[in-house]
């Protein structure tokens, strides 16, 4: 495997704003998961860390799905985020991430969509992930580190859909630093604007970034079907809403899949 072509710590802080200039930067060629790293170390971490790697060998998705992560064409990381809420007030948060991430590729013209609850798509195929792990904070019983994990596909869609057995999306021709600098910037604005007001500041934003609205969708777990109906964004809470036969429902995360429903 080619060795990633990583910038340096200096390199990327310093085309980061000022707000970002209090965070921990760390770049690493490679580990085993930058999730797994942050995860362990949240009784040392100081203040909000960035781990980024090159290449993650054992990177993870939601539901415990392996990651696939290759030198060069994804950018994979992980933002170590301590909250002063309750773990249930966080809620939403992988939504709220969600729509960080899109904005920001369409700041660097990606015509990026959300698929609920936490994948980011392109063309209807997959372009990114979201995994939000949290650990309580040992000395502040108050507080609540979050480890928001980041997989997007850089290049080499073509070659990664052949390896994994299904399609997903790219977005060729973006340089990682630049993007990554400008994630942190839009992170340390949005994780703030979550812990004053939840996912409802962010709701009108991931409706209208929707992928899937006013479709005809199942709802699965385990790939058998829990409900069907149209899609019709999310609430204030960031539960998915679905309009059936027998009026409107809300529906939480957990482990459930939401598929388009094939007539």
């Amino acid at each position: 495997m080619p060795e990633p072509s990583l910038p340096t710590v200096p390199q990327l802080a310093a085309l980061c704003g000022s707000e970002v200039q209090n965070m921990t930067l760390r770049i690493v060629t490679e580990t085993g998961s930058t999730n797994a790293d942050l995860l362990a170390e949240t009784t040392q971490l100081q203040g909000p860390t960035l781990l980024w790697a090159g290449v993650q060998t054992a990177g993870k998705g939601r539901a415990g799905r392996r990651w696939h992560s290759a030198a060069d064409a994804t950018l994979t990381f992980s933002l170590a985020w301590k909250f002063a809420l309750p773990v249930q007030a966080l809620a939403g948060l992988s939504l709220a991430v969600g729509v960080t991430v899109v904005e920001t590729l369409i700041s660097f013209g990606v015509d990026a969509q959300l698929k609920w609850p936490n994948d980011v798509l392109r063309n209807g195929n997959k372009l990114a992930g979201i995994l939000i792990e949290t650990a309580m904070d040992k000395t502040d019983r108050q507080s609540i580190w979050a480890i928001i994990g980041v997989g997007i596909n850089l290049a080499d869609a073509r070659n990664l859909s052949a390896q994994i057995g299904r399609t997903v999306a790219d977005a060729s021709g973006l340089e990682r630093v630049r993007l990554m600098a400008a994630l942190l910037d839009a992170f340390s604005k949005a994780l703030p604007l979550f812990e004053q007001q939840g996912f409802k500041a962010f709701a009108p934003a991931w409706n209208a970034l929707d992928a899937y609205a006013g479709q005809a969708v199942n709802i699965l777990d385990q790939e058998k079907i829990l409900q069907h109906g149209d899609a019709a964004g999310v609430d204030e809470a960031g539960r998915l809403l679905l309009d059936t036969a027998q009026g409107r429902i809300a529906i939480s995360a957990g482990d459930v899949s939401l598929r388009i429903r094939e007539e």
